[in-house]
């Protein structure tokens, strides 16, 4: 269950960070309400997973999730930059979760 809490945490995390864009500078209301309330609970979540994996495994996760995922949405929503090396950088950030994962006591 706690990796399931990690992953729906760094989606969650996705949906913070492209919605800060979209609330321009927290001055729109209802994304800002959304993206903050993305937040606490993509934070809750996160706690909650840490109670059985290691804190650092768990942080490294979700932070790469919600990088990668990040990077995939800036592509699709706002045409950003599709470069080769850019990608394989993504892969080794995938590759590293993948790692840590499958090295991870839980």
């Amino acid at each position: 269950m706690a990796w399931i809490y990690l992953i729906a945490a760094g989606l969650l995390e996705c949906g913070w960070a492209i919605g800060i864009k979209y609330t321009e500078g927290f001055t729109k209301l209802v994304p800002s309400i959304l993206t903050i309330a993305a937040m606490v609970i993509s934070i809750w979540m996160l706690s909650m997973a840490m109670k059985t994996i290691p804190v650092g495994t768990a942080y490294a996760v979700w932070t790469g999730i919600g990088s990668v995922g990040v990077v995939v949405l800036g592509i699709i929503l706002f045409g950003e930059s599709r470069e080769t090396i850019r990608l394989l950088c993504l892969l080794l950030i995938v590759a590293g979760i993948v790692g840590l994962k499958l090295v991870s006591p839980t």
